[in-house]
């Protein structure tokens, strides 16, 4: 497997042929986005590579389309030229086009194309915030990816969440080779102490539940909401016990790298 940090929680992977692109985002830095109840949050730092030096996706995860940290403008142009797009069954309407598979946590859809093997990919469950803010802040799912005839999962991508019981179930049930953790610890001024995603402590312990050869830091830098941040997701990842601290890769910036 190759991933190519973009930045943000924007990562191309490129595993079996198939090239797959996490939550595009592409704007360039220095805007300013709304979220929910007068909530925003300003753009601190660029794409490492421009979207149009990547050329075209055969998959394009979207683990939820209505906050423009996960597919901002610049993004969303690419969705109608992917060869497929997997999002929430929320976010697929809203979408609106014929290359959008929809589904809820759980769910599953095969994907084919042409010369490369058959891709299996799950919806995981995610909660975007504390208890019963789902109808404010909206679905959102992770992903687990499958070549045929295996049950590991090649790919797990945890989508912004805090770190539930659910979540923590899937990283217990999952068998999974790279996975993708979003951090970050999202909060903003306007509501307070509640936080939206993980920090970098509960990534680290989420990883140490979940036990995968490779765990990559994604979703930590790059936007001004986050308080936990990128010194956060490096200081639990140095305290973390050698067997934990050893599955995590740092990807640099714009650079391929195999893991």
């Amino acid at each position: 497997m190759r991933m190519t940090r973009i930045g943000g929680p924007t990562v191309l992977v490129e595993l079996e042929g198939w090239r797959i692109l996490v939550d595009p985002t592409f704007d360039p830095p220095g805007k300013r986005y709304a979220f929910a109840l007068g909530t925003s949050s300003v753009k601190t730092r660029g794409p490492a590579v421009a979207a149009a030096d990547l050329g075209l996706f055969d998959l394009v995860l979207v683990s939820h389309d209505h906050h423009a940290d996960n597919l901002d403008p610049a993004g969303r142009a690419l969705l109608p030229d992917a060869r497929h797009v997997v999002t929430t069954a929320s976010g697929a309407r809203r979408l609106a086009l014929p290359n959008v598979h929809g589904l809820r946590a759980g769910e599953s859809v095969e994907l084919e194309t042409d010369g490369r093997p058959r891709l299996q990919v799950t919806a995981t469950p995610c909660r975007h915030g504390p208890p019963l803010s789902q109808p404010i802040v909206g679905d959102v799912v992770g992903f687990a990816i499958r070549l045929p005839g295996r049950d590991e999962a090649a790919l797990w991508v945890t989508g912004d969440t805090v770190l539930t019981k659910q979540v923590r179930q899937a990283a217990r049930e999952l068998d999974v080779d790279v996975a993708i953790v979003n951090a970050g610890g999202v909060r903003f001024g306007a509501t307070g102490p509640l936080r939206y995603t993980m920090t970098g402590s509960e990534a680290v312990r989420l990883v140490a539940e979940l036990e995968p050869r490779v765990a990559v830091p994604a979703h930590y830098d790059g936007w001004s909401h986050f308080r936990d941040g990128e010194d956060g997701m490096r200081s639990a990842v140095a305290d973390a016990p050698p067997a934990v601290r050893e599955r995590f890769r740092w990807l640099p910036d714009g650079v391929p790298v195999e893991v």
